[in-house]
């Protein structure tokens, strides 16, 4: 068991998982914007979302994904409804394996949805997975966390089959209006890193460019909120709940809402899609 920053995000997790699933329930990501602008709810968003990138991956019924950083389960649990696929849920805090596993149970996919506690630095390999296993692998604002993202695409290529597809979507920093040099972002991502547990956050650019060292073929590499402030991750009611809440760790769960709120603001917190394929 690591003692480094892999350690630290394991028990922020445990910390501030109960309050993510009071505020949010079940499915932490954000929303596909247009569906967000059309006047849909943050959960069917997030909903059209998923089923968007299940598209993209090519994944079929009775295929077998892997979705890394698959938290409290409610987007992998959706995934799997929707492809017919089987999945794989990795998390490296077992409270969150726990909760999903119940969550599977109560929804009646616990046979085709499976739920592990993965160590620390494990994803570094993925070891415990044979080369060319799955016909897609997924990822949900998981990746950001990882201090060696490009290691964790590696693993990723070889646990692959050829043609297949790694999907995801990142939380990610970017240049905005006149917050253009480093110094500038990090002026508003430094205290969001410090806040959410993340190394550093990367680029629409450093995301292609570490797939594309892997091996991989970049079919999707893009900006969801090219040109504009992203703001769809919850409902105001819902940045409400995150503000005033009062249960375990509320002050720095009010303090990383407040940080996070001020680096939309400034356009320098986005988050991005990743489409890439496995040659062969």
């Amino acid at each position: 068991m690591s003692t480094g920053h892999e350690a630290r995000v394991r028990s922020y997790f445990e910390i501030v998982g109960p309050c993510y699933e009071t505020i949010v329930a079940h499915t932490w990501h954000h929303g596909d914007p247009a569906a967000a602008a059309r006047g849909l709810t943050v959960l069917e968003a997030c909903r059209k979302l998923e089923d968007d990138l299940i598209s993209l991956s090519g994944l079929r019924p009775g295929g077998r994904a892997l979705d890394f950083g698959s938290g409290i389960g409610g987007a992998t649990l959706h995934m799997a409804a929707f492809s017919g696929a089987s999945f794989v849920g990795l998390s490296n805090t077992d409270w969150l394996s726990q909760r999903a596993r119940t969550l599977a149970a109560t929804l009646d996919l616990s046979e085709r949805v499976a739920f592990f506690t993965t160590g620390d630095e494990d994803y570094r390999t993925l070891s415990g997975f044979p080369d060319a296993s799955f016909d897609a692998v997924m990822f949900l604002e998981s990746v950001c966390h990882l201090p060696d993202k490009a290691a964790f695409f590696r693993a990723v290529h070889r646990i692959l089959r050829p043609g297949a597809r790694v999907v995801g979507i990142d939380r990610l920093q970017r240049p905005f209006a006149e917050h253009i040099t480093e110094s500038q972002i990090l002026r508003y991502m430094t205290p969001v890193n410090d806040a959410f547990c993340v190394p550093e956050h990367g680029t629409v650019a450093s995301y292609r460019r570490m797939l594309e060292e892997a091996g991989f073929a970049v079919e999707i590499a893009r900006d969801m909120f090219e040109g504009v402030q992203c703001f769809s991750a919850a409902s105001p009611e819902e940045s409400a709940h995150w503000l005033a809440y009062d249960g375990p760790a509320a002050d720095r769960i009010r303090e990383g809402q407040r940080v996070l709120d001020v680096a939309r603001e400034a356009g320098v917190f986005t988050v991005g899609m990743f489409v890439a394929r496995k040659p062969g």
